[in-house]
Order: C-alpha cells, then structure tokens, then sequence
C-alpha cells in the first residue's frame, strides 16, 4: 500500500463537508457540464458525408475534424486541471462554457473546410477545462465518501450521454434543418448548463495535500498506466463513435438513421456502464474490473473484423464495445485524484491527456487505412489488438488505494 505526498506536509486539514443534499446538488451540476460540453466531442461526426459532400474532402480530412478538438482538449487538461485546482472550478467551468459556446457559433457560420477544422481547434480548448474542471469539482463534492466512485461515474456517464445523444440526434435535426442547425444546438447547450451552473452549483472546498513536485506527477508511473487505460478505453470510444456511423451506411447500406442509432450506443452505454464500474469497484478490485473491461473491448473489435458480418454481430459488437470502455472510467479517475490529491486536477487531466493520444492519431488512421483497404476491417484489427496489448500491462497497476499521510494541510 503506498503513501503519496509524504513530504512538504504541515498539519491537518479539516475541510468543510457539504450536506448530503448539497453533494447530490453539485454531483447534478457536474453532470449537466458533462452532458453539454461532450456533445461537441462527436457532433460533426454523423455529418461527416454531408460536410464531406458541401466542401470537398476526404475521409482522413474528416478525421481530421475529430483529431482537431482533441488535441487542444489534450493541450489543456494539465493547464486546465492547474488551474481548477488552485482557481476554484465555478469560476473556471463558467469562463469555458463560453469558450466552447463561441466555438459552436463559429462551426455553425464555417464557410469552408478550414474553417471548421479551426473552430474545432478552438472548441477543444473549452472542452478540456470543462472535463478537468467537472472531474475535479465531484471528486472534491464526494469526497473520500462511500459515493465517491459512483459519483464519478455518474459524472463520467453524463460525459457519454452528450457524446452518444448527438450521434443519435444530429442526422435527425439535420434532416429537419440542415447541418449548420446542429451546430446552433450545441451553442445553445453549452449556454443554458453556463447558466444553470452560475445559478445552482454549490461552492465546492477542497481538503487535499499541498501540491507537491509537479515533475513528480509528471513522471508517475502508476499515472501513466491509468493513462494507458483511458487510451484503451475512452480513447477507443471516440475513435469508434466517429467512424461507426459511416461503416453502418458505407458497408452494410443502413439508413442514416438506423446508423446513428446504432452507432450512438458506442458512447450511451457508458451512461450504464460508468455508473455501473464505480459500483462495482466497491466489490471488486481494480486489476480484475480493468483486465475484463479490456476483453470485452478487443471481443467487439475483431467482430467487426468477420468477413460476413451482419447487421445483429455489427449490433453486438457495438454493444460490446460501449459497455467495455465505461467500466474503468470511476476507477480510473478516482484512483488519480487519490495518487496526488494536491493536484488532482492535473493528475486527472494528465491520465485523459494520454487517453486523448489514442483519439489525436486513431480517428484519422481508421479513416486513413479504410481509404486504403476499401473496409474498415484493418482498422478493427488495430484496435482490438491495442486492447490486447493494455490489457496486458494491467498486473503493473498497484492493486491497494494510496493512503495520505496522517498530516495534511489545504491548498
């Protein structure tokens, strides 16, 4: 069992606890961010053909839209965690929700492909505090409680159900209003979850350890292992959901529709199984949750890999795949907070930064090699293969939760 931050520690901390209603009131609050900013992680993605078709570009250029926002979402989750930790989150969560609202308007007003790509890079930057700033606020608002990893979990659920909602509502709204109306949309979610946050979320102190050696979070392994995690499971979510869509219509003829309801289970299962995982972390220990979560996961890639597949294994397969990358998410995440409570926004942030790897070079490689191959066959025998490869770097991760140190002192 190890002991982290057990230098620079003074005295004890006695935080100011929430009331039980006051928790549930800021957990909700937490999870309204979640479900409004990620829904801009996917929100282009089942208007890939259309985008595609209205300013000339291909499937990796397409990819590419998805690549754009993760990468300064990726850019800012230690920056955006730093400051959440020493900020405060109300102030810091409000200030991104307009960020990212500025971004929709500018998707929605794009007049070429470079300007979409650009106003995906902008939104990102939003979004990645929005995620460290969310994750930070209910871990603080439950916590070390009985609650703490449903809590994130829930939290970790509303981040799927954004995500997963827009892949099964934006070809909808785009047959009733055209694609530049969906963009409108997500503006308008990300302004009313400002709005509601300004006005109801409970004021959240943190009790923690002091900051510590920023370098020594940094370069910690069992973080970077989470990480790897996050790579196999988030990551690959993303990457999944932002090409299911087109696979469903391109090799199986489905109808657009029919696709996004099909390839929205990808990320709305997670608002089960994240929920779900941190329930069953009290019951069951973090090597066995992760090792399963990660089988699931390779079991529904390489179902895509048949060379007959149907539409009920595609189906299967999906659902493999949805309730596989959510299990891990509470676990993950509290783990982190736990390792370095002095920074647990940054050390959050640094575990979904290396999960974001696997979005920055996936979604273009799988558009990349079904240009080549003429399938996305390829492409899931990648993915699962990495699966196979994390699961197998599991035993690494510690099997106890850290301890502090008896002295601890706010920050």
């Amino acid at each position: 069992m190890s002991v982290v931050q057990n230098s620079a520690v003074k005295s004890l901390a006695v935080p100011a606890q929430l009331s039980d209603q006051s928790q549930w009131v800021a957990i909700v609050c937490g999870c309204i961010v979640a479900f409004a900013y990620s829904a801009n992680y996917t929100n282009h993605a089942p208007l890939a053909l259309p985008l595609m078709r209205e300013f000339g570009f291909n499937q990796a250029l397409a990819g590419f839209l998805t690549t754009g926002i993760f990468a300064t979402h990726a850019l800012m989750q230690i920056p955006g965690g730093h400051l959440v930790d020493r900020l405060g989150a109300k102030r810091v969560l409000l200030c991104a929700l307009a960020w990212v609202t500025l971004g929709n308007l500018g998707m929605a007003s794009a007049g070429a492909y470079w300007q979409l790509l650009l106003c995906k890079i902008f939104t990102g930057l939003g979004t990645g505090v929005c995620f460290v700033g969310g994750a930070r606020y209910v871990h603080a608002a439950a916590r070390a409680g009985p609650w703490l990893n449903l809590a994130q979990g829930l939290f970790g659920g509303s981040v799927q159900l954004g995500a997963g909602f827009v892949i099964l509502a934006v070809p909808r709204l785009y047959l009733l209003a055209g694609w530049r109306a969906t963009f409108f949309v997500s503006a308008g979610m990300a302004l009313t979850a400002a709005i509601i946050w300004l006005a109801a979320a409970p004021n959240v102190t943190s009790g923690a350890a002091p900051p510590g050696r920023f370098g020594e979070m940094l370069l910690a392994p069992q973080l970077w292992l989470l990480g790897l995690v996050q790579m196999a499971s988030f990551g690959l979510s993303v990457v999944v959901g932002s090409w299911v869509v087109v696979l469903l219509t391109k090799a199986l003829k489905v109808p657009a529709t029919q696709a996004g309801l099909i390839g929205s289970l990808v990320l709305l299962l997670g608002i089960v199984s994240r929920p779900l995982g941190g329930m069953l972390r009290r019951h069951l220990g973090i090597r066995p949750l992760f090792i399963s979560s990660l089988l699931i996961i390779a079991l529904g890639c390489f179902a895509f890999v048949l060379s007959s597949i149907s539409l009920g294994i595609a189906v299967v397969a999906v659902v493999l795949i949805g309730m596989g990358v959510g299990l891990p998410y509470a676990a993950m995440f509290s783990r982190a907070g736990a390792l370095f409570p002095g920074r647990a926004g940054a050390a959050m942030g640094l575990v979904n930064m290396l999960g974001i790897f696997m979005i920055l070079g996936g979604a273009p490689l799988v558009g990349h090699l079904a240009d080549l191959s003429g399938t996305f066959r390829t492409s899931f025998v990648v993915l699962g293969g990495f699966s196979l490869l994390v699961c197998a770097a599991v035993p690494l991760i510690d099997r106890d939760e850290p301890v502090l140190s008896p002295r601890v002192s706010p920050f």
